[in-house]
């Protein structure tokens, strides 16, 4: 077996991130993949400003800003009042190459990195193969694989990062644990091209949407809006995402005459987990396989992608021969950022849209008029929901 090498499990935007900083290394890696390509959903979509910035050194932005729509500004909006706070990303222009959100699909990325990725030698990619178990020895790891058929084969190498997702079967084989809770709502989300942005009066291109008997989201991308409802969880799947339950749930949102078209529908449960390890031996989890939040706010995808490039320059540090305890500063540093930042923002963004004490949702709000109103506390908002301040904070952890 091959086994001066870094194996990757999971090729979406985290495992392809942490692949093309390795190669860039000169490390081998092999990228295993469950599905039979990359897998192309309507997923995460917001790069926040630094992730940006971190992705240039691959050359992909450009071409991600050519397909997405770039987000100057993001807004809180009351249902019944209209805007309340618009932050505005020229506030931190002095601290990020990118001062906005662009809003573009998480598979261009992974398209993008793949085509590289490919022309590479020393980067090999295996479809179709589900990671089953992962084995640790003194001077590396072996992972076993299933075909669809049942045909099981195994793999060798000296390191494995865990980029399997949510439901990790590297993070479950180890036995790390997933403590957290489950959001009670079902989320739906929704994709049409209607023009929200011709149709609510000074709607930003990102909008969330306060209200105490049903908040909402609006997600603008080059061709369509993405709207994301929270949804009893106690109602039927079957009805959720049903024509007629869609037609009339949008026509709350805003009534019009015509019918509305969708062109995408996707109902999950939402969960707020952290592992209690990043870091087992050799082997090291990143993204979804490491935490997960709630989509409010967009820090998932590019918590992960922060993940990898952090995870892949001490890695190669240690391919190199600093010592193997030395990765324990990126648990330290990256489980930090997700108790303390993303899963911290995610939840006050929600307790925010649906709060229900008139009283409480007043403060709020007026807290968020004067947040916008001071430019200090503007430039701190923006510095933290775009995820700058995280990654300026992890200097102070050792």
């Amino acid at each position: 077996m091959k086994s001066e090498r870094v194996i990757i499990v999971g090729a979406g935007p985290v495992g392809l991130v942490a692949a093309a900083a390795l190669a860039a290394e000169a490390i081998s890696v092999v990228i295993i993949e469950a599905e039979r390509d990359l897998p192309d959903g309507m997923r995460a979509s917001t790069f926040h400003p630094p992730t940006l910035d971190m992705l240039e050194r691959f050359g992909v932005v450009e071409s991600l800003i050519a397909d997405g729509l770039i987000c100057p500004t993001w807004q809180f909006r009351d249902r019944a009042q209209g805007p309340i706070a618009t932050f505005d990303h020229a506030m931190i222009a002095g601290d990020t190459r990118h001062p906005y959100r662009l809003q573009c699909e998480q598979w261009r990325l992974t398209r993008l990195l793949r085509e590289q990725l490919a022309a590479n030698p020393d980067v090999e990619f295996i479809y179709d193969a589900r990671a089953i178990a992962v084995a640790q020895h003194a001077a590396g790891v072996t992972l076993t694989l299933e075909r669809p058929d049942g045909h099981q084969e195994a793999l060798g190498g000296r390191y494995l990062i865990g980029a399997d997702g949510a439901r990790s079967a590297v993070r479950k084989s180890l036995g790390i644990g997933f403590d957290g809770q489950t959001i009670p709502e079902i989320y739906l989300t929704l994709s049409t091209p209607f023009a929200y942005h011709d149709a609510m009066e000074g709607l930003t291109n990102i909008a969330y949407i306060s209200d105490p008997d049903e908040w909402f989201v609006l997600l603008r991308n080059r061709n369509l809006w993405r709207l994301l409802l929270p949804t009893d969880a106690a109602e039927p799947e079957a009805v959720m995402l049903s024509d007629a339950r869609i037609e009339a749930r949008m026509q709350q949102v805003l009534p019009q005459a015509g019918r509305y078209e969708i062109t995408h529908r996707t109902a999950y449960r939402v969960h707020e987990r952290v592992a209690e390890r990043y870091v087992d031996g050799r082997v090291f989890l990143a993204g979804d396989a490491a935490h997960v939040n709630n989509p409010l706010g967009g820090m998932g995808m590019n918590g992960g992608i922060h993940d990898a490039l952090n995870l892949a320059e001490k890695l190669a540090a240690v391919w190199r021969g600093a010592p193997l305890e030395s990765m324990g500063r990126y648990e330290r540093q990256r489980q930090r950022v997700a108790l303390e930042v993303v899963q911290q923002q995610a939840l006050r963004n929600r307790s925010i849209l649906n709060q229900k004490d008139p009283e409480t949702r007043r403060a709020f709000l007026d807290d968020l008029r004067a947040t916008v109103a001071d430019p200090v506390r503007h430039r701190a908002h923006l510095l933290r929901t775009s995820m700058v301040q995280s990654l300026r904070d992890l200097e102070n952890v050792e």
